[in-house]
């Protein structure tokens, strides 16, 4: 086996350092909007009540939300650095999701 064929990518677009990055924020966007829930505010009590617990649910909640956006900036810098667009792909799902999870937790507020 020569060298050149192990620095040759793989077909696969998938590989493995993505999918932990990919399964990590998926728990993650879980995680957060298990924490962030906390803070919705019941249906029923809809202009009843105007504060809901958001100053305690975001002590819990920003932490885990800073954590994985630092984790997914040097996940695209690496993909940067390496030049790997094909890849840069389920970066930018996994940045869709995330923007999905912040977008059900506004709308709960």
């Amino acid at each position: 086996m020569s060298i050149a064929s192990v620095d040759r990518p793989s077909g696969s677009s998938v590989k493995p350092l993505d999918l932990v990055f990919l399964l990590s924020n998926a728990a993650g966007i879980l995680l957060y909007l298990r924490l962030a829930s906390h803070g919705w505010r019941i249906p029923e009590e809809h202009g009843a009540i105007p504060v809901t617990g958001e100053p305690f649910v975001w002590a819990l909640a920003l932490p885990v939300l800073g954590a994985f956006l630092l984790a997914d900036i040097v996940w695209g810098s690496l993909l940067l650095r390496y030049r790997q667009p094909k890849r840069g792909l389920w970066w930018i799902i996994t940045g869709g999701l995330w923007a999905i999870a912040l977008w059900v937790d506004f709308a709960h507020h």
